[in-house]
């Protein structure tokens, strides 16, 4: 079994043009910011999952936070059985009327919204919530989530609250606030108190810009997937991404080679059916060099210095609004890579595609699995 540490979970990045915070924890495990095994990122959420299922089996409903905590949300809330609902919070429009709004201050992208039409029903069958967010620094965002929803929904007070995380950096004032207002906080790994501000001031950083190549041609693999801003259960979801990455593993095992480099990217909020798919290559398929990350929302400056992690980057379109800056880390050379989204902007989908031409040395396989094209 591994043994999560700061050593093993923790880089430090500097964000570009975000006055509130200067510094990102990049955590390499994660399959967000930085490629990785997808094996292994999924093994780290299952374990934080294991932990809360030992402790809190009685727990019907998992809140996780968009947009870095959505695979780590749905890895754990399967650990809890059948009949765990899994739900995240979301920065993509819902219908109106159906959700409570709340800010996520330190963030480059402020406002979020958790869908509440079948929240009363949740929680008559729960006798715990569970929150889970990658990283805890001062669990203010958890906070106004929880202040919004009890103003709603009153039952939410009577409930055990439980905040979990990879990554913990509260405070003894911060634990005592948790404390004082009934939230619990777990956590795989506790980090020393630094001051990540004046660290992070240390590096010298460029913006990611626009990829210059010309876009790669793509397959289209027309896909329909869970939708977890509206509340899925757990297991029924991850069942559901393995039954998908089953039926797509049979056609890539006739189209890729094997002992080729494949990447599959999600986008955004959609991060757990890339990594299941990434595994089932892995595991099942018998792939022997599969990354997964995903394009994300956080602008990170990019530096060649030692020891800091993001050494290149692209400025993308989003695939879910075209006029939405996205953007994607640490792109390797590959010889295929999927695409798995549940956003359709072809705009979008071309500025990825440019993204990977621009990484590559030879001939790179292009699938987009997803809806709406």
């Amino acid at each position: 079994m591994t043994e999560y540490t700061a050593a093993n979970t923790l880089r430090l990045a500097r964000r570009v043009s975000n006055p509130k915070r200067n510094y990102l924890l990049v955590n390499p495990l994660q399959g967000k910011h930085l490629p990785v095994r997808p094996r292994a990122s999924l093994e780290m959420m299952w374990e934080l999952g294991r932990r809360l299922s030992e402790e809190f089996p009685e727990t019907g409903l998992i809140i996780g936070f968009a947009e870095t905590a959505t695979a780590i949300g749905a890895m754990a809330a399967a650990c809890f059985g059948p009949d765990c609902v899994y739900i995240h919070t979301t920065r993509e429009p819902l219908p109106e009327g159906t959700a409570v709004l709340f800010q996520e201050e330190h963030s480059h992208a402020v406002e979020q919204a958790l869908y509440c039409q079948e929240m009363e029903s949740w929680l008559k069958w729960t006798e715990t919530v569970i929150f889970i967010d990658d990283e805890l620094s001062t669990g203010k965002t958890l906070i106004n989530i929880i202040e919004q929803l009890a103003a709603r929904f009153p039952a939410l007070r009577e409930k055990k609250l439980v905040a979990a995380s990879i990554l913990n950096r509260l405070t003894p004032e911060n634990e005592a606030r948790f404390a004082s207002i009934g939230i619990t906080s777990r956590y795989l790994v506790k980090l020393p108190d630094e001051d990540y501000t004046a660290m992070a001031s240390r590096f010298c950083v460029a913006e990611a810009a626009e990829p210059e190549s010309s876009p790669l041609e793509w397959k289209y693999i027309p896909t329909s997937l869970y939708n977890p801003r509206l509340g899925v259960l757990a297991y029924d979801y991850l069942d559901a991404c393995r039954r998908k990455a089953g039926e797509l593993l049979t056609r890539f095992r006739k189209e890729l080679d094997p002992s080729g480099k494949i990447l599959v990217l999600g986008t955004e909020e959609c991060m757990f059916p890339a990594l299941i798919l990434g595994a089932e290559l892995e595991q099942t398929g018998g792939f022997s060099h599969v990354r997964c990350h995903a394009t994300t929302r956080s602008p990170i400056g990019i530096s060649g210095q030692e020891g800091y992690p993001i050494q290149k980057g692209f400025r993308l379109k989003s695939l879910y609004n075209e006029s939405r800056k996205t953007f994607l880390y640490n792109l390797e050379n590959y010889d295929a890579a999927l695409i798995v989204s549940d956003g359709s902007n072809e705009t979008g989908l071309n500025t990825v595609s440019r993204a990977l031409n621009a990484c590559i040395d030879g001939e790179c396989k292009l699938y987009f699995i997803g809806g709406g094209l």
